[in-house]
């Protein structure tokens, strides 16, 4: 056995390191551009499962390879597929969010408005009759409202994926009319469905959907059967006001130029911590939270934005709308007037 000095140590530790970091480089890089390679299928259904095979096939032989020997020098091995991966990448990151396609009836239109001082005309404001069979009538309207008349912000979180995500939305309460929901969503196309792995790899563009409540919560809580809970926040007249222009400038934003959905980065949460944090940088801490959605309310009453007279196990009792929504569903009245009623019996004021 030979003996070798501290120096050639080292640099063959520094090597095999090396070799193991690229390894690791090519199993990931391969993994995450298959996903891609799957989720937005550039040449087809069959032509990209090809390519992804090919693709596989490639990475596996150069790691095999590269662990036992080399094809033609290690370094040559490496710039091989660097050179190949930045190619995918230069596809990915070329893939633009588009204004243009064949949408979903539901996010069809896109939200507009008009502003006169604290008057505010909201045009393609979503109002859909729902249907039991999840049918609807499409219904678009406009509706205006006055900033200074806004009494109160509700946080509704809709659980259809388990108790770490939830989809949330903001609703505004007005003295002299019915409730106004936000919701940011992903603008599916005609027969396209959610998926959470698609929303990391731009498969759906963002979506900005005004909506009365008898349609975007009901059609949650009626419709899907999801568990919906609706928390009053506190929040100070001066920041409910600014929350609700937010929403308009991020209405403007998409509007002027169509942006990408992220599951991670830039989702129904994410979105709504950044505008809060536009009119108060101090008001929202990071957390993980913000990312687990489900746990968005334990992370609002921490900050005691929710009523700190109950616990938080009570204010789960007492936010969960579905009892109260499915016996609106056996009135007479099926107003969307009584349907924000009903859904708020019971609830503790913010104060």
């Amino acid at each position: 056995m030979h003996n070798i000095g501290s120096r050639e140590f080292f640099i063959a530790l520094g090597i095999g390191l090396l070799h193991s970091l690229f390894t690791l480089f090519v199993v990931l890089s391969s993994f995450w551009l298959c996903l891609a390679l799957w989720i937005q299928q550039p040449l087809g259904s069959l032509l990209s499962r090809i390519t992804i095979i090919l693709w596989g096939l490639f990475a596996l032989s150069l790691i095999g390879v590269y662990v036992s020997g080399h094809l033609i020098s290690r370094r040559t091995d490496i710039i091989i597929y660097c050179c190949a991966f930045a190619l995918a990448l230069i596809w990915y990151f070329s893939l633009d969010a588009r204004q243009d396609r064949d949408w979903d009836p539901e996010v069809a239109e896109q939200l507009s408005y008009e502003k006169h001082g604290d008057t505010v005309t909201l045009h393609n404001v979503r109002n859909f009759n729902w249907h039991a069979d999840g049918s609807y009538d499409i219904r678009w309207e406009d509706r205006t409202v006055d900033l200074n008349k806004i009494t109160g912000v509700n946080v509704i979180t809709s659980y259809w994926m388990g108790p770490q995500i939830a989809h949330t939305l903001v609703s505004f309460d007005f003295s002299d009319q019915k409730p106004l929901v936000f919701s940011i969503e992903i603008r599916k196309e005609k027969g396209e469905a959610f998926s959470a792995i698609g929303g990391f790899f731009r498969k759906y563009e963002l979506s900005l959907v005004a909506s009365d409540e008898k349609d975007i919560v009901y059609t949650r809580s009626n419709i899907r059967h999801e568990q919906v809970y609706l928390f009053p926040i506190k929040m100070p007249a001066t920041e409910r006001k600014a929350l609700f222009i937010e929403y308009l400038h991020q209405a403007d934003e998409l509007r002027a130029e169509a942006k990408w959905y992220n599951t991670l980065t830039s989702n129904c949460t994410t979105l709504v911590f950044d505008m809060v944090q536009a009119i108060n940088p101090q008001r929202l801490p990071k957390d993980y939270r913000l990312l687990a959605s489900g746990y968005l309310p334990n992370y609002l009453y921490d900050l005691q934005a929710l009523n700190q007279s109950v616990s938080m196990k009570e204010w789960y009792r007492l936010a969960h709308i579905n009892p109260r929504a499915e016996k609106y569903d056996q009135q007479s009245n099926q107003s969307s007037e009584y349907f924000s009623k009903t859904i708020r019996v019971g609830l503790l004021k913010t104060e």
